[in-house]
């Protein structure tokens, strides 16, 4: 299970940094707005999922609390973005703009929360390869 909740925080890493390539990608898009950023947010959807989905392992892998939680962490700052995204849609312009800047923040922080499950999970990886290798030091 601890190997299981590595591999999630590495397919979780990647997808956050994916999201922040989708974002820019879709701000530098010549086609209509919403078309631009479809990728963008269908990437938000499993990056609520995935995080959830982390905590349960976890948890039935009696993980420390700190790395369940922080996966719950990821999948709450997922739905502030959603929130800040639909309050910025709904409001004018000038506003808008100013409140989307927040979406951009609170992407670093998922960024951030993310980051640290990686690099405390990286133990998961050195325990997983010494006990592959018959219980030697890792590489």
């Amino acid at each position: 299970m601890r190997k299981a909740f590595a591999g999630l925080a590495t397919l979780l890493l990647l997808v956050v940094v994916a999201q922040f390539y989708f974002a820019a990608s879709g701000g530098f898009s010549t086609g209509p707005d919403r078309a631009a950023y479809r990728p963008h947010h269908a990437l938000g959807y499993v990056i609520f999922l995935l995080p959830m989905a982390m905590a349960v392992v976890a948890a039935l892998a009696r993980m420390p609390r700190r790395l369940t939680w922080l996966a719950v962490l990821v999948t709450g700052l997922a739905t502030v973005e959603v929130v800040i995204a639909k309050v910025a849609m709904a409001s004018s312009s000038a506003v808008g703009g100013l409140v989307f800047g927040l979406h951009a923040v609170c992407g670093i922080a998922l960024l951030a929360a993310t980051w640290t499950i990686f690099r405390q999970a990286g133990p998961s990886w050195a325990l997983a390869r010494r006990r592959s290798n018959g219980g030697g030091a890792a590489d």
